[in-house]
């Protein structure tokens, strides 16, 4: 399997879930490599903004930022190997990131089943961008989906990041979660449009302040907070950036 890389080895680390419905739970990470969207703004550059891609990010123009070197920032590492570290951490819940996880499905379903075998109560988590129909064998295993499909603000084309059939699957799953990210209240009419063509459930639709430091987060808490209240959407902070900034591996 592709990881990212952390140091010397992959990316698992043992934290606290920093978003979703979950927040706030000890949970053991597993980063995977590649994704199928390249969003402006996303926080983990390092699983698909490659030398020699033509994407753009708005880190570009930050002295110092250059794309990545795939082999400096992956890390190959079969199933059984991933099943071991986390085991190593003795903590009942996992979350599945990226990237995009869902593009590795078929490795991850054995990664699962050898973690379930040793530690029966183990809960699995799914962070996606919602564009990948999960295998029935593979939804059959985990116990909650944090999908988080993208909006124009990401920069990327709507024929890329919105398609039906992996949404429509997701609205009508009992543990599927949909997080948006939103930056402007111009994002909210999207949101909205999308909520109601794909019927997503507004109780289980969290809306998320864009933000890698706790004061860019402060700037649209306060007014997505009130949406929230008036709209019914449930707010969803980033825990792990007011604890830790835009660091990597916590």
């Amino acid at each position: 399997m592709k990881l990212a890389r952390l140091g010397d080895g992959p990316e698992i680390f043992h934290t606290l879930q920093g978003e979703g419905p979950s927040a706030g739970s000890p949970a053991v990470f597993v980063r995977t490599s590649r994704c199928n969207l390249h969003c402006v703004w996303c926080d983990t550059d390092h699983t698909w903004n490659f030398e020699g891609t033509p994407w753009s990010h708005e880190k570009d123009p930050l002295p110092g930022y250059a794309k990545h070197r795939k082999a400096e920032v992956t890390f190959e590492i079969p199933p059984a190997g991933i099943a071991r570290r986390v085991l190593e951490f003795a903590c009942p819940r996992v979350v599945l990131t990226g990237g995009e996880p869902l593009l590795q499905e078929e490795e991850l379903l054995d990664v699962v089943r050898e973690i379930r075998a040793a530690m029966p109560d183990c809960k699995f988590e799914v962070e996606t961008n919602g564009t990948r129909l999960p295998s029935p064998a593979f939804a059959g295993e985990i116990h909650q989906f944090n999908v988080s499909p993208k909006l124009a603000n990401s920069g990327m084309p709507e024929t890329l990041r919105i398609l039906p059939a992996p949404l429509e699957f997701f609205a009508s799953h009992p543990q599927a979660w949909f997080k948006f990210v939103v930056a402007s209240p111009a994002d909210l009419l999207e949101i909205q449009t999308l909520v109601t063509r794909f019927r997503i459930p507004v109780a289980r639709t969290l809306l998320m302040p864009e933000g890698r430091t706790a004061a860019e987060l402060d700037q649209s808490a306060g007014w997505l907070a009130d949406i929230c209240r008036d709209l019914g959407f449930r707010f969803c902070d980033r825990l792990h950036v007011r604890l830790w900034g835009d660091r990597r591996g916590v």
